[in-house]
């Protein structure tokens, strides 16, 4: 019973963090795009800026597909 005394307010201040994080959570913008980060990582991204410099300049074009084979 003397145990009660110690985990209730306990359990209380833990609630309470719990809440006080995921408004802080909310209020920042955490939960804003749920789905764009699971369709960024499937989406093809080819784009200029993603390519090495090297293979821009054609200088390992050569390289790049003899590896792939």
């Amino acid at each position: 019973m003397e145990s009660l005394y110690l985990l209730i307010p306990l359990s209380v201040v833990l609630v309470f963090l719990i809440a006080l994080l995921f408004w802080w959570s909310v209020r920042s913008g955490q939960f804003d795009d749920l789905e764009g980060p699971g369709f960024r990582v499937l989406m093809d991204d080819d784009r200029e800026e993603n390519v090495p410099e090297a293979t821009r300049n054609g200088k390992n074009a050569g390289n790049a597909k003899k590896r792939k084979d």
